[in-house]
């Protein structure tokens, strides 16, 4: 039975791989090259499990809206700030501490395990506590669960790296993006389709479904076979990221960037009062389907794009994308002020939303292909760790003063980050061309 399984996934990865001889391995040991068809769905699983576990709970638009559903509005300036900076600002630690075990799978399955024990706490605290109390309930969950994704991000590079040769890596991700989009795709029309607002136990559920989802990734990810590694560096590793901060103080192109990525951030913290001011403008519920919809196509439809923009030059992909972001906001904000709710129909908050996305995905792809071309050799490394966690600690920052913004209103959050996306655009003008 064992024979016929391996025989099986051999003929897939196979047609996936689409050679003769599909196991390549120019950088990997002969008995991991064994293995990689096997090791490669495995990944492989885990990757799409993980993307739609994603989904259910995105701080951008579920929690959002699920904040906003049981009172605690106020906290949604803190959700997409704690869900990314804490596994950036941590990254340079667990990556020393990774590095010290010769097998980092275990890492990768303990950080599963983890987020499946945030967002059960999270459906917990949907189901026992009322308003504020529920929100700082998910908000603290939240914190779990980012410092969990962070072992996740940080081992998956090097499992990665010892279990699947270079030329079969790329096709991975991309098999990962498009059939987790494709689940996405049809987890959000099951959601469209109820057309009435989501009760307690819908969220719950969703929440509830999400932990089953990683703890079933975390079951698939420790079946790799993942040879040894070297363990050397770790703690010299520690020493060096904290010493390169001061590139910020030396490298005035790179002190350039990092102000302006940070400006840019207004993309990402923009979105989920989008989601907000729908909510409370009284749109009915099955709108959350509409905004998964529109997260789950922009990225799709625009990455290719970028990509291609992205080769010609970085730099203009960022302003572009920054400009949009910055657009988009602007008018949300002004028509927001000054138009009647009959103009602001239901589907006008998920349109500017797959906008928003859209001019996300440029930024993100633009600053992602910048930093790379800037930097040459082991800087590359040196760039990522300091810019990580800059943003990482300014996203807290911004969260800070998005939550007293909010305070008057989420339109004043907009307008506000509407601005900084201006300052960033200005910013990313001034950026010299690195292609």
């Amino acid at each position: 039975m064992a024979g016929l399984q391996r025989d099986t996934t051999e003929k897939l990865y196979s047609l996936i791989a689409n050679e003769e001889d599909a196991r390549v391995c120019k950088d990997i040991s002969d008995e991991a090259c064994r293995e990689v068809p096997r090791n490669f769905f495995l990944i492989l699983g885990s990757l799409v499990l993980t993307k739609l576990g994603d989904l259910l709970i995105s701080p951008k638009t579920v929690l959002a809206w699920l904040l906003g559903a049981v009172g605690a509005s106020g906290l949604v300036a803190w959700l997409v700030p704690i869900r990314e900076s804490g596994s950036l600002i941590p990254q340079m630690v667990i990556g020393a501490w990774v590095r010290r075990r010769p097998v980092r799978k275990w890492f990768w399955v303990g950080g599963s395990l983890g987020q499946a024990v945030s967002v059960a706490g999270m459906a917990a605290s949907v189901a026992l506590l009322d308003d504020t109390l529920a929100g700082l309930g998910v908000v603290g969950c939240l914190i779990l669960f980012s410092l969990a994704r962070g072992f996740c991000s940080v081992a998956m590079k090097d499992v990665q790296g010892k279990c699947i040769p270079k030329t079969r890596r790329g096709r991975l991700s991309g098999l990962a993006t498009t059939v987790g989009g494709s689940a996405t795709v049809a987890l959000t029309v099951l959601l469209l389709w109820n057309q009435s607002d989501p009760t307690t136990t819908f969220y719950v559920t969703l929440l509830v479904l999400a932990a089953v989802l990683w703890v079933v990734a975390s079951v698939l990810f420790a079946g790799v076979d993942e040879e040894p590694g070297e363990t050397g560096g770790g703690g010299h590793a520690l020493k060096e990221a904290f010493r390169s901060l001061s590139l910020l103080r030396d490298d005035r192109p790179f002190r350039h960037f990092v102000i302006t990525r940070a400006l840019l951030l207004c993309s990402a913290l923009a979105s989920p009062y989008f989601v907000l001011l729908a909510q409370e403008q009284g749109h009915t519920g099955w709108l959350l389907g509409g905004f998964l919809l529109a997260s789950s196509l922009a990225s799709s439809v625009s990455a290719t794009v970028w990509g291609w923009m992205a080769d010609k030059s970085s730099r203009q992909v960022m302003i572009r994308g920054a400009a949009l972001a910055s657009g988009v906001c602007l008018v949300i904000g002004s028509w927001n002020l000054l138009s009647t709710g009959d103009l602001r129909s239901a589907w006008f908050y998920p349109l500017a939303f797959f906008i928003l996305s859209i001019a996300h995905a440029g930024v993100r792809l633009g600053r992602k292909t910048y930093l790379v071309d800037m930097a040459g050799g082991t800087k590359r490394t040196d760039y990522t760790s300091v810019s990580n966690t800059v943003i990482g600690i300014l996203l807290l920052v911004t969260g800070g003063i998005s939550a007293l913004a909010s305070l008057i209103s989420p339109t004043a959050v907009i307008v506000l980050l509407g601005l900084m996306g201006l300052a960033g655009t200005l910013s990313a003008v001034r950026l010299r061309e690195v292609e």
